[in-house]
């Protein structure tokens, strides 16, 4: 799988964008995202679907197995992305009934896009909370689309998701469990700290130490302003099962800081946990290894339904 990789950022001053380019620091783009499918196979059914979320219809597909274990929302990353079909695949074809729908101002779903590919902001409060809406509005129709079957719906996406997925879970509480991919549990202005001073170096952990970036990631000062996100408040307020899958290796995330949030939460008695693979990135979700994939299946099969 490829990644969707932004191509150009934006400088954010007192909330607006300047024309200047800054290369790929936002969060990058999680899945890779295909072209609606249509079939029909013996193991689940596939239905086209539309919806309106904050008076936008947005358009997506239900994968529903025949015998479903649990059923998810896709949450997108940062970029242009369509409905994930490929993932949604795997994951019907694995027991897990799935929605996925094209990202607002994308593909078939209307209103407008935000992101640096158009000029936009995508990562302030406003525009996170605007796409956690549409998750929330999803969760709502996979539901109406799963009557009579009574297991647990969750939301599922990587990167940028992991700011959205808790203020999702959190306006809806059909939102059962979330499952979430190379999410930071730090601030959006943060994680971006951090995103600069990595600068796309794949190496950079051959030279820098866990303690030259939370250094940098303190109290380096902010290139930019915006309102910010910061997902440990929703978190907190949170009950619902959580899983984080990490890469060891991410220059998008500072894996480590992120885990140390998680676990206060956890000594908090939040049912949260995680699972490190200390030799991949960012992109765990479509690595060259399929073992975080098959431990998210897993364990949101094994998850509980409680009301």
């Amino acid at each position: 799988m490829k990644l969707n990789i932004l191509n150009s950022l934006a400088v954010f001053k007192n909330g607006l964008i300047s024309s200047k380019l800054l290369g790929a620091f936002l969060m990058i783009t999680f899945f890779f995202a295909t072209n609606p499918v249509s079939a029909m196979s013996s193991d689940f059914t596939v239905k086209e679907v539309k919806f309106v979320s904050e008076g936008v219809s947005l358009a997506g597909t239900i994968f529903k197995p025949d015998h479903a274990f649990a059923a998810v929302v896709i949450v997108h990353g940062s970029g242009q992305e369509k409905r994930m079909t490929e993932f949604a695949t795997l994951l019907a074809k694995n027991g897990i009934a799935v929605l996925t729908y094209d990202k607002r101002g994308v593909g078939e779903s209307g209103g407008t896009y935000a992101g640096p590919e158009v000029g936009t902001n995508n990562v302030d409060s406003l525009n996170l909370n605007l796409l956690s809406s549409d998750a929330s509005a999803a969760v709502n129709l996979l539901s109406k689309n799963l009557v009579g079957n009574k297991i647990p719906i969750g939301l599922i996406g990587g990167s940028q998701a992991g700011w959205i997925i808790p203020l999702a879970a959190r306006k809806n509480r059909n939102v059962k469990f979330m499952t979430i991919f190379s999410g930071a549990l730090i601030t959006v202005k943060k994680q971006l700290r951090f995103q600069f001073y990595t600068n796309g170096n794949s190496k950079f952990w051959d030279t820098h130490t866990e303690e030259d970036a939370r250094q940098h990631i303190m109290n380096d000062p902010d290139k930019y302003e915006f309102v910010d996100t910061d997902p440990y408040n929703d978190l907190s307020q949170l009950s619902i099962p959580g899983l984080w899958i990490f890469g060891g290796q991410d220059i998008q995330v500072p894996v480590n800081l992120s885990i140390e949030y998680l676990n206060t939460l956890k000594a908090a008695r939040k049912p949260y946990d995680y699972k490190l693979y200390p030799k991949l990135g960012h992109n765990t979700a479509f690595s060259s290894s399929d073992e975080p994939v098959r431990y998210a299946i897993e364990w949101m099969k094994n998850i509980k339904l409680t009301k």
